[in-house]
């Protein structure tokens, strides 16, 4: 049986559980009501020495001092996740993707763009791998495992959305040239 590590921290979109495999790689990072996160289990040792690296370069990105993480990721997937995965990483920070480009990314047809969103879903690694950055194909803000509003900040920090821009959601009619689309987006305060 292998051991899984994890530690808790603290960051403005509210509380991180990491877990670590033996190795000390990163196989996940996930959020309190997190769709598909992860909770602490009673086999897994708490030992914040595995997390070192991650919580200074996610203190870092979150003070806007990092753009991108180097650290050992390990999430296991099928082929085509991984895939997918592989192609979040390759989104610059500060820009956002749609779920179409990331399937012409991996060589899938347009079809394949459901299961592109699936995967992107599945991400077990929020932030460090930055699902937060794909979009619809009209500029709505889709679905996020870790909510909406995680991503909105996300989007925000990284300054791909800025504040008091529209934020349109999945579902809300595309606007007319020169119309609000969306409530203007107001900064949320300090993380629970």
């Amino acid at each position: 049986m292998t051991t899984v590590y994890y530690t808790h921290l603290d960051a403005p979109v509210g509380p991180l559980l990491l877990t670590a495999d033996e190795d000390g790689a990163l196989t996940s990072l996930s959020v309190p009501g997190q769709k598909g996160g992860r909770s602490v289990r009673d086999d897994w040792r708490a030992d914040p020495g595995p997390f070192r690296a991650a919580a200074e370069q996610l203190a870092a990105y979150f003070a806007g001092e990092r753009t991108e993480f180097r650290l050992p990721l390990r999430a296991s997937g099928t082929e085509f996740r991984r895939a997918v995965w592989a192609a979040l990483d390759e989104v610059p920070y500060g820009t956002t993707a749609t779920y179409g480009e990331i399937a012409a990314r991996i060589g899938a047809a347009r079809a394949a763009v459901r299961a592109v969103g699936g995967a992107i879903g599945a991400n077990p690694l929020l932030i460090l791998r930055p699902c937060h950055r794909v979009i619809g194909a009209n500029g709505a803000l889709t679905g996020y495992a870790g909510g909406l509003e995680r991503k909105v900040r996300l989007l925000t920090l990284e300054g791909a959305l800025h504040p008091g821009t529209p934020v349109r959601r999945e579902g809300e009619p595309v606007p007319l040239a020169g119309a609000p689309s969306g409530p203007a987006y107001q900064p949320l305060g300090p993380a629970d």
